[in-house]
């Protein structure tokens, strides 16, 4: 479960890094490269995306439904894995 910690945080930092990037007006970490870090760690994607208010990525509904997949399927996977754990 720290893999999927660290891969969440990693996630997070990358799409606030951008944000960063976008507010100097420098170049931004391409979205290809970003929906790669959502791929490891969606929720960390999702919370960089929404509560760091990056409307850009959000008002971009085909990103944003790609983020929200990848965060379902990283959730389900989890989920998957604790529960062969607890059986």
């Amino acid at each position: 479960m720290g893999a999927i910690a660290l891969a969440n945080l990693v996630a997070w930092a990358a799409f606030r890094i951008d944000k960063a990037r976008a507010r100097r007006g420098v170049r931004r970490i391409p979205e290809r490269r970003l929906l790669w870090f959502a791929a490891f760690g969606g929720a960390g994607a999702l919370i960089a995306m929404y509560a760091h208010q990056q409307r850009h990525k959000v008002d971009k509904r085909r990103f944003a439904r790609v983020v929200w997949l990848l965060a379902l399927l990283q959730l389900v996977a989890a989920g998957i894995v604790v529960w062969l754990v607890v059986r």
